[in-house]
């Protein structure tokens, strides 16, 4: 099988600690650019909130980000395919989320990610037990009441996260979210829920690329190592789990490489693109 398209998720797969892009991998993803493969960065973040150096890998043409609401041409900035959620089904989500305001919610969209300005000043000031402090004072804009605000941009939302301290909550919601048809919720973290349009995800994302670029998906390897990896995993002619992967994913997936931290991600390439031992 020849590998044409190289989909990678980025937290906890592609980025190893700290969000860190070793150049070891930088330069593996350039080689394999080089050979004529595209190599797509499949992310559950906003587009703002992509560190500067994955921009900085030489060749990287395409972006999926808010797990498949949008793909993004790098060259112009061009949104080519979108696939967000409906308004009127954020509307019924908005109204179920006021319900549960003891949960933090943070909104994506038009390529930004926002966080009701209580919550940003708290993380801010105080840190947090569940939520990456840094993360979110780094990556969201603050605003006086994120509920208005969801509802003001109900036809441009590209996501919604809710995060959870405890975890029999998230469940819990996990379930009363599953009766909203007009939506999917997964999960790219332990303490978050991620709610996304009735058919968004990075899987179709990449189907529609490939379209565009007339490659089967026989033909993508897609690397990931969280719930909302697993479809895109399952899709791909090669999917691949990152050791750390959770065991559901790894269920999915034709190969277990390496762990994000260990250059996982380059360990695959090399095997089955720069190599070609592609032996599973």
């Amino acid at each position: 099988m020849e590998i044409k398209l190289i989909a990678l998720d980025l937290d906890g797969t592609t980025l190893g600690k700290g969000a860190v892009l070793t150049d070891e991998t930088k330069y593996t993803l350039e080689a394999a650019i080089e050979r004529g493969v595209h190599v797509v960065i499949a992310t559950g973040r906003t587009f703002s909130a992509v560190p500067e150096k994955v921009f900085a890998i030489k060749g990287l043409e395409y972006m999926i980000n808010s797990n498949g609401a949008h793909v993004t041409r790098l060259k112009d900035k061009k949104i080519i395919y979108s696939n967000c959620p409906d308004g009127k089904a954020v509307e019924e989500i908005e109204l179920f989320l006021r319900q549960h305001s003891r949960y933090p919610i943070e909104v994506f969209t038009q390529g930004q990610a926002y966080i009701d300005r209580k919550v940003y000043e708290d993380v801010r000031d105080n840190g947090s037990d569940y939520l990456d402090a840094g993360y979110i004072v780094g990556t969201r804009i603050p605003v006086d009441d994120i509920y208005s605000f969801l509802h003001e941009h109900r036809s441009q939302i590209e996501n919604i996260n809710v995060q959870f301290r405890d975890l029999d909550d998230k469940a819990a919601m996990k379930e009363k979210l599953s009766g909203f048809k007009e939506i999917t919720v997964t999960t790219s973290t332990t303490h978050n829920l991620e709610i996304g349009g009735r058919t968004t995800s990075k899987a179709d994302a990449i189907a529609n690329l490939c379209k565009l670029l007339s490659i089967s998906e026989e033909n993508v390897m897609a690397v990931g190592d969280s719930p909302n990896d697993g479809a895109m995993i399952e899709a791909a002619g090669l999917g691949v789990a990152v050791a750390n992967a959770l065991d559901e994913v790894k269920e999915k997936a034709d190969y277990i490489t390496l762990s994000n931290n260990d250059n996982g991600v380059a360990y695959a390439i090399k095997k089955f693109v720069l190599e070609k031992t592609n032996t599973i």
